[in-house]
């Protein structure tokens, strides 16, 4: 799954790692300084755990469905919990439903305690198996 994520030049930016144990995709971004969006705190910036949760769940989709193309989101909707602290940030999607055109996708960021997440993320993505 990590070859998904390097294809993607913002996830190659954010340094994203796929890891898939018992068919459980998780996505780790390992932090780095170029990551904080607020120094005063410091906190991760929410671009950045955004785009976290979008891609966790764009690589969920895809592992769900390998024949298809890159799923393309149709909405995608954010929840900020709290403060993103200075350490490492992980994430797992879950496909809630999907039919042939369309699948549902919700997503939690978490850091130690997966328990407390951070933000999550309910997303619509567009299946398409066109070679277009």
């Amino acid at each position: 799954m990590s070859e998904l994520l390097q294809r993607l030049p913002y996830a190659r930016f954010l340094g994203l790692e796929g890891r898939v144990e018992e068919e459980v995709l998780t996505v780790v971004m390992p932090f780095a300084d170029k990551l904080i969006g607020n120094p005063l705190l410091p906190a991760l910036h929410g671009g950045s755990t955004a785009a976290l949760l979008e891609m966790t769940a764009i690589a969920q989709v895809a592992l769900a469905y390998p024949r298809l193309r890159l799923p393309r989101p149709i909405n995608v909707t954010v929840s900020y919990l709290r403060s993103g602290r200075p350490v490492d940030v992980l994430a797992r999607a879950h496909i809630s439903r999907a039919g042939r055109r369309v699948a549902h996708v919700l997503a939690e960021a978490w850091q130690e305690d997966e328990s407390q997440p951070i933000a999550t993320l309910v997303a619509n993505f567009l299946l398409d198996d066109s070679n277009e």
